[in-house]
Parts: C-alpha cells; structure tokens; sequence
C-alpha cells in the first residue's frame, strides 16, 4: 500500500489538486539538480555531467514517452547502487542553496494558493525520489507528496525502487490517496506538462495540461481540456528556508543519477 507524506492538515472540501513537479510546478528538472555537484565529489564522471546538459535540453523539448521513462528507471537504479549514503548527504548539505534555488513557477504558486483558499488538499506527484520532492512539496504549502522510493541497506542504496511513481502508478498513487482521504476524484483537478502522466490526468474530472508536451498538447486539444503556459519563474530561496541536507539525501541517488540516465535514452531516440 502507498504511503502518503502529508505536509500540513487536510482541506475540509474533499477535493484535492494533484500537480506534477517538473516543468509543471518548477521550470527545471528535479533529477539533474546534483549531477554537477556529485561529479565534483567523484560520483559521476564529466561524461555524465555533459549528458545531463544535453538531457535536459531534450527533456524541455519533448519529454520522455513511457518506454524511455521506464528505461530510464533501470538504469538509474544500475548507477546509484552501492553509494554511500552518508557520502550523498554531506554533498547535499554543502551544495543544497545553490541547486535548489532554481525556480518556481510563479503562475504555479498562485494556482496553489487559489486551490488552498477553496479549502483544496495540494499533493505533490512526482517520478524523483520522495526526499527530494517532499521538502519542495512543503516550501509550495503542499498537503501530501506522492513519489518515488529508494531502497536501502547498511547505508547504502541497493539499486533497488520501492515504488516508481510514474505513469500508471502515479494513477494508482492518486486513486489509493483518495480513498484514504476521501477525495472524489470527478471533483478534483490534475496538472502536468507530460504524456506520460495521461493516466493521473484522466483520473480525475477537472485535467489540465501545464507547458505540455507535444503528445499531451495533442490529447488536450482533442479532448477539450485546459492548457495553460507556466513561463515566469521565481526564486524560493529568498521567501522559504531550504530543507536540511540529511532529509533529501535518500533519494538524490535516483534525482543526481537520472541526469545520465534521461541523457542515455535522448541519445538513443536522437539516434535512431
């Protein structure tokens, strides 16, 4: 069963508002905050670092389709096996101002807000890893983060996903909250840039598509949904404390690693 982390105490109107996280609620990709960071402590090599420039182009262009998301997941899970967790969170600690200062959206911000002011439950839905996206989720005024989860042993990460929070699971995430909560879901709303995450738009009644991709645009002008450009970003870093280092540390394997793993499959789509 899918556990939930709530950030503050649930609306009263039964509905919530479930938003994506990159590019929906922050104009850059959580997965390749670290990559610089970690190839300076030796994690990564500087082909990694290149690739994750050249995946993060790709990803502000197109996205990922379900195939490469699942790829994606694997590969990511290989590269991050065996580090040091320890390792991973004094590097967090000692670069997180400078990485997680990237920015919101503001037009993001203020859709929460309205949602909230309506008595509207905000949770965050997302394929990084949960200690990334909970602190960010709590900066925004979030109510619950669904994400992914890393597992680990004797301090280390085994290589192995609890649960990855993409696609039909982000859908099932959403739906297994809801019945904990008691949200209907033909009331609720959903947000993401993604095709890939057509599952969780279709799950609840009110679906819109936010800076969509070419697949999303497509199935939104086709189905009559909502489609709104998020494009002024602002920064965090001068209105909310930052998170402590140690509470995202677990999942910057799966964030800092995905760098290489999205600009893998970018050059193999580019190459075939």
């Amino acid at each position: 069963m899918l556990r939930a982390v709530s950030s503050s105490g649930p609306g009263s109107s039964g509905v919530a508002a479930f938003f994506d996280l990159d590019k929906t609620i922050i104009a850059k990709s959580s997965a390749f905050m670290f990559s610089r960071a970690f190839f300076h402590e030796g994690l990564i090599n500087r082909r990694a670092v290149l690739k994750s420039n050249y995946a993060q182009f790709m990803y502000l262009l197109a996205g990922a389709d379900a195939e490469q998301m699942e790829r994606m997941r694997a590969h990511i899970t290989a590269q991050c096996a065996g580090w040091d967790v320890a390792q991973v969170t004094s590097i967090v600690e000692e670069t997180l101002h400078d990485v997680v200062d990237p920015l919101v959206y503001a037009e993001a911000t203020e859709l929460i807000a309205a949602h909230r002011r309506r008595g509207e439950d905000i949770v965050v839905v997302s394929a990084s890893g949960a200690e990334v996206v909970q602190p960010i989720a709590k900066m925004i005024g979030a109510t619950h983060t669904l994400a992914t989860r890393m597992v680990t042993h004797d301090g280390r990460y085994t290589g192995g996903v609890e649960f990855y929070c993409a696609g039909e699971n982000k859908a099932l995430a959403a739906r297994q909250l809801a019945e904990k909560q008691g949200y209907d879901l033909q009331r609720c709303h959903a947000y993401s840039d993604s095709i890939t995450d057509l599952p969780l738009l279709e799950t609840v009644g009110h679906p819109t598509a936010v800076n969509p991709d070419r697949g999303l645009r497509r199935e939104a002008l086709q189905r009559g949904w909502p489609v709104l450009a998020f494009s002024n970003p602002v920064s965090l870093r001068t209105r909310i404390p930052a998170p402590s280092g140690a509470q995202i540390a677990a999942a910057v394997g799966l964030g800092a690693v995905a760098a290489a793993g999205v600009a893998w499959y970018g050059l193999r789509r580019r190459q075939r």
